[in-house]
């Protein structure tokens, strides 16, 4: 043995369960802090209440299975550790799930929308409206909190093209589904004309353009050096808005918002919602 070693510290087990216990409270507690962040203002207003109420049970059955390979997907990005097969995705998401629920029942509870006097299915219905968004919060909470941006997946470019396109749905629902509860998205809607969508729909796209470099601008490499805009402008821009466009008809079916309407009206609702969902998709790098 040379001078200056010795046999390990009898204590290092110890101290080792003790540094992964604290890595593990702290990923848990950033994660119930990306849920409150994110389904607060959800929360906080009125028709998310009366949603889980009436929302009709097969579109929250469908939301609530569609979430979990969103959270899968969005772990593979930034989960509470790294994570090296779909097994430990999953495992991500089981948990993200268990703490959104947690997270808006905690809350509801709190705000004295929950009461033990409440039929089963209303309670039920609450919490698994506001689960869904606090979920996402709970995985994105190590990115928000943790100083680690997202990043795309590592591979070939057409892996890290269809990765970058996932980032923009997470991100025009990160702020679509703020806002899409709210009455005031249909009654925008119906007080537009056809020239006002229109004109929504360009400034959206030029909006949209414009975080796209601003994310150059930032330091990000989603674009090739040398791309020409109307790469930037077919491959993100263009086909971001489309995203957000789908992302919020999806929405607004489920939350009941087209039901009786004519096409034109649901239309003019999808470009209404498409506009901050479409900000949302395009700042995804700067804001995930």
């Amino acid at each position: 043995m040379q001078d200056g070693e010795g046999p390990p510290s009898p204590n290092w087990p110890r101290e080792e369960q003790r540094w992964e216990r604290r890595r593990i409270a702290v990923g848990l507690g950033r994660a119930f802090g990306g849920a409150l962040i994110f389904s607060l203002p959800m929360i906080m207003t009125m028709e998310m209440w009366w949603i889980g109420f009436y929302i009709d049970r097969f579109r929250l059955a469908l939301l609530l299975i569609l979430t979990i390979p969103v959270l899968a997907l969005l772990s593979s990005h930034a989960g509470f550790q790294k994570t090296f097969d779909w097994k430990d995705d999953l495992r991500d998401a089981a948990i993200a799930y268990g703490i959104g629920i947690l997270a808006s029942a905690v809350v509801l509870v709190t705000f004295g929308l929950l009461r033990f006097d409440m039929p089963l299915d209303e309670i039920v219905g609450k919490i698994a409206v506001q689960a869904v968004p606090a979920s996402i919060g709970a995985i994105l909470g190590r990115s928000q909190l943790g100083g680690r941006k997202m990043e795309p997946s590592d591979g070939p470019e057409e892996v890290n093209y269809a990765s970058e396109l996932f980032l923009m749905s997470i991100g025009a629902l990160f702020l679509g589904l703020n806002v899409a509860p709210t009455e005031e998205m249909v009654l925008i809607s119906y007080k537009m004309t056809e020239w006002h969508a229109v004109a929504l729909i360009v400034l959206s796209i030029v909006l949209m353009q414009g975080f796209v470099y601003a994310v150059e601008f930032h330091g990000e490499e989603s674009l090739p050096p040398g791309t020409p805009w109307w790469s930037a402008f077919l491959r993100f821009t263009l086909v971001g808005y489309v995203l957000a466009a789908l992302i919020s008809l999806y929405v607004l079916w489920t939350f009941g918002r087209t039901d009786g309407m004519a096409y034109t009206e649901i239309l003019r609702a999808v470009v209404v919602l498409g506009f901050p969902a479409a900000i949302g998709a395009a700042a995804a790098r700067l804001i995930l």
